[in-house]
């Protein structure tokens, strides 16, 4: 994956947000669920 590449999609008020990658790397976890709250700020994907 690349700098700016689309690695998840959040849903707020039914608009689906894309979340970019701001670094170049490998997914080496996913720290959410689908369809878990998540707030403002909080990791989601860990890049390495």
């Amino acid at each position: 994956m690349q700098i700016g590449d689309t690695v998840a999609l959040v849903e707020a008020m039914k608009t689906f947000n894309p979340i970019k990658a701001v670094a170049d790397g490998v997914v080496k976890e996913i720290l959410v669920a689908d369809a878990q709250a998540v707030e403002f700020d909080q990791p989601l994907i860990v890049i390495e």
